[in-house]
């Protein structure tokens, strides 16, 4: 016992674990279930701080629970397709599934060292047949129910590597491996349509109670529904429209041009064999190098082109120029905007530059803003001006006036739009779920018949990085019979998003064996919903949208017995290194090996659970781990020097001497502190804190003359027990150390008693001018006169009183006295 070895403890304890299937969990309808889930790693081949962060949070909520009685399903997995794999391939001339099992073995190492009680037996790998069959059946019942659909959409293309670009594969506006500027091109694309859940995904963001406000507000933002109507706009001596949607029909009146999208498919056609053609081409180019967020960023300089045509207002039938401006997107409303200068800051920005009329519609009512002469557009409320029959009106009153008319005069109709887009679920790669469709030319588009899935990635493909997907390479793959009319047919070679993957594994878990479907609803229904999601915020918006999509739909084809997949969520903060998150290109990376081989798994996790709370980010320190290994060195120490004279779990404990009393009110607070702590906050930090306040407490406790053995062997159990979910290894070995043959992660959860909160001797704190100079212990039914003698009687008050004049004595009860003198 002189020496705390971890590196023997841990590896001894680990092996029994796995041995013993210490968390093998099963469905079991007497106890009360709870799913602890972390969001599941792509196997990269190493594990950062940022995963030992994410997984030892998991592990004490799934611990505590356990050992508070909950039947605990604590899953994982690899999300394993994905870009990494298919470039290691092209770098290191390894097939990506060679690739990516050597990492998974690498990295399910270091995480059975960092001690995690997960259910391995419940392991999945989204790269794996057995998993992306599921996928594959999941997408045909998608496309069953008309929610899976193909058309042409631009993409990043290398024109040097003749291949198609993640957007991770572009760094600024080039291709990483080749450094060739990147541009767009159309090609034919699979979606899924997650539009048709729109309205659904966002009224039930009001259910999730457990979920950060921050996140719910990040998802509302990104599904961006608005109310307003659809305009029809005819182009001047051409028999086309235009569709626009605006959500101030108020301001029509005021339109002086029109803004198209530069990917709008009119703007070709209306270009074309005029003097505006190659002018536009080039500004399309220009713009194709540009991202979403570099186009619409407000301090980004609004740029357009007037492309020789004109549109007419409906309502008062004015020509109006036609432009295209960086600042319009095709994925918002129609891809069209009726520029209002007078009352929209970008238009105002845009009319100022090309110098076109601002035209005010709405003023102020008290008129203090001089809509005439604008410096700025006005896009306060208002009376409605220069807008014909309307003028006088509120401009919301007038707003509803307007859509009304445009609905009797056939021009237009009421409407709501939303910013989320269609789930693009195409990609040109070879490591991904290859998706479940054959094309013949006499039967068309067929899906693949649900028994001859899985399709299998086939093996003979050639890495290139140039041209279409690897899958193209292979003819055993792309060359296949019609399941129709057994005719000569094509497969198709596009795979799907790797966020497909990861949109339901949540639910594979509660049955990750099952063959027959990708899930049994009975079993699913005992464990979802997901009692606790942990991961970091960066999937706030599609990671947690797609999955609450997935569930959506898998409920609604009675697949899913839940509507919401995760109950709570916990998005952890990162871990930082000098200020800055940690990278290899920084040159601040700690590596989680490191740690471990010098201090251990247990010092590793309790540091970084002790150094900030879950949601905020972390700030690495050296000393703060040496700090946590010290502490777990004094725990060590501690139950050594007593092991052998201490009671466990004596049946009557005498509490008699005023430092039993002491110590017994430390335990007993110490366990409502921690238990509050984590059920209540996940703060995990006050509560490791709290326990070192009992180990302290302790220690100061067996240095008196009688020591009460059964008491103190209570305290030394109650820090073991509080301490297992942090530091699991080092309190396994002391819990048997002592004596005991069951594991101390089956013991149950201590509960406090209150009685013992209840202190006949309480501490006041003494002041002079409201500086503290002594602190005195007295009885808890101590009257405020008696409580003032005290005060003026002791001997270090007295010191601060001499030569002064007391004015006032102020008395809080049980708390301090304050003594004002001149």
């Amino acid at each position: 016992m002189d020496r705390y070895n971890f590196q023997e403890i841990e590896k001894k304890w680990q092996e029994i674990w796995e041995r013993e299937k210490a968390f093998k969990v099963c469905e079991n309808t007497t106890k009360k279930k709870y799913y602890a889930l972390e969001m599941f790693p792509y196997p990269s081949g190493k594990l950062h701080m940022g995963h030992v962060r994410n997984y030892s949070i998991g592990d004490v909520i799934a611990r505590y629970k356990k050992m508070n009685g909950y039947n605990v399903l604590h899953p994982i997995g690899w999300d394993a397709f994905g870009l990494p794999a298919e470039n290691a391939a092209i770098k290191h001339n390894i097939h990506p599934d060679i690739w990516t099992r050597k990492n998974i073995a690498e990295m399910k190492k270091q995480l059975m060292q960092l001690g995690i009680s997960y259910d391995w037996d419940r392991e999945v790998a989204t790269c794996l047949p057995d998993y992306y069959k599921w996928t594959q059946w999941l997408f045909l019942k998608f496309y069953e129910k008309g929610l899976v659909y193909k058309k042409k959409s631009p993409v990043n293309w290398c024109p040097s590597c003749e291949t198609v670009l993640a957007n991770e594969q572009v760094v600024n506006d080039r291709c990483e491996r080749c450094d060739t500027l990147v541009t767009k091109k159309n090609l034919e694309q699979w979606y899924f349509k997650i539009t048709d859940y729109a309205d659904r995904l966002l009224e039930d963001i009001e259910l999730l109670k457990g979920w950060p406000e921050k996140v719910k507000i990040m998802q509302k933002n990104w599904i961006g529904k608005s109310y307003g109507a659809e305009i029809k706009f005819k182009i001047d001596e051409s028999d086309k429209e235009l569709n626009v949607f605006t959500t101030r029909p108020d301001t029509i009146y005021g339109v002086t041009f029109m803004v198209l999208a530069p990917e709008h498919p009119l703007v070709e056609e209306l270009v074309e064999g005029t003097e505006y053609e190659e002018k536009v081409k080039r500004f399309i180019e220009k713009l194709a190098h540009m991202s979403e967020i570099e186009r619409t960023a407000s301090n980004v300089e609004k740029e357009g082109l007037f492309i020789g045509k004109y549109a007419i207002n409906p309502l008062n039938n004015k020509k109006i120029p036609l432009y295209i401006a960086n600042y319009v997107l095709m994925d918002y409303g129609t891809g069209a905007v009726m520029a209002v200068p007078a009352h929209d800051e970008r238009d105002f920005e845009f009319a100022k530059k090309y110098n076109i009329d601002i035209i005010p519609v709405i003023k102020p009512e008290d008129e203090s803003i001089d809509v005439e002469n604008l410096d700025a557009a006005y896009t306060s409320s208002g009376i409605m001006i220069n807008s014909d029959k309307f003028n006088g009106l509120n401009n919301k009153e007038g707003s509803e006036k307007i859509i009304e008319y445009i609905e009797e005069k056939n021009i237009g109709k009421r409407t709501t739009n939303f910013r989320l887009r269609d789930w693009l679920i195409s990609r040109q790669r070879y490591w991904g779920t290859p998706i479940p469709i054959i094309y013949c030319e006499k039967c068309g588009t067929v899906p693949v018949p649900e028994k001859d899935l899985p399709v299998l990635l086939p093996t003979d493909v050639v890495f290139t990085g140039k041209g279409q997907s690897p899958l193209t390479t292979s003819e055993s793959f792309v060359n296949t019979t019609c399941p129709i009319c057994g005719g000569k047919a094509k497969r198709e070679t596009d795979t799907m998003d790797t966020f497909v993957d990861s949109s339901w594994y949540f639910l594979r878990y509660t049955d990750v064996n099952n063959t027959q479907e990708p899930f049994d609803k009975e079993k699913a229904s005992y464990w979802m919903d997901v009692d606790q999601y942990i991961g970091g915020v960066e999937h706030a918006i599609l990671h947690l949208l797609y999955a609450r999509f997935f569930t959506k739909v898998l409920y609604d084809m009675g697949l899913s017995p839940v509507k919401e997949p995760f109950k709570n969520l916990l998005t952890q903060g990162m871990v930082l290194k000098d200020g800055a998150k940690m990278s290899k290109s920084k040159g601040n990376v700690v590596s989680p090996e490191e740690i471990i081989s010098k201090y251990g798994a247990d010092t590793a996790r309790l540091f970084i659970l002790f150094a900030a709370p879950p949601e905020r980010d972390l700030e690495w320190s050296d000393t703060g781990v040496e700090g946590s290994y010290r502490f777990l060195n004094r725990v060590w120490r501690l139950v050594g020097e007593l092991k052998d004279k201490i009671i466990i779990d004596a049946e009557n404990i005498d509490i008699n001497s005023s430092e039993d009393k002491e110590l017994n009110y430390v335990i007993n607070n110490t366990i409502k502190k921690v238990s509050d702590d984590i059920r209540e906050r996940f703060n995990f930090n006050t509560a490791i804190s709290a326990i070192m306040e009992l180990v302290n407490e302790t220690y100061k406790y067996k240095e008196k003359e009688k020591i009460n053995y059964a008491l103190i062997g209570k305290s030394i159990k109650t820090i073991l027990v509080l301490l297992a979910p942090f530091a699991p290894h080092m309190t396994e070995e002391l819990w048997h150390l002592l004596g005991n043959e069951s594991s101390i992660h089956n013991e149950r959860w201590p509960e406090h008693d209150s009685s013992a909160l209840v202190k006949e001797e309480i501490e006041i704190v003494l002041q002079v001018n409201g500086k503290v100079r002594d602190k005195v212990k007295v009885n808890k039914n101590i009257t405020k006169e008696e409580l003032e003698e005290v005060a003026l009687n002791s001997e270090k008050i007295k010191s601060y009183l001499e030569g002064k004049k007391v004015v006032k004595v102020i008395c809080v009860p049980s708390k301090l006295v304050n003594i004002v003198v001149k």
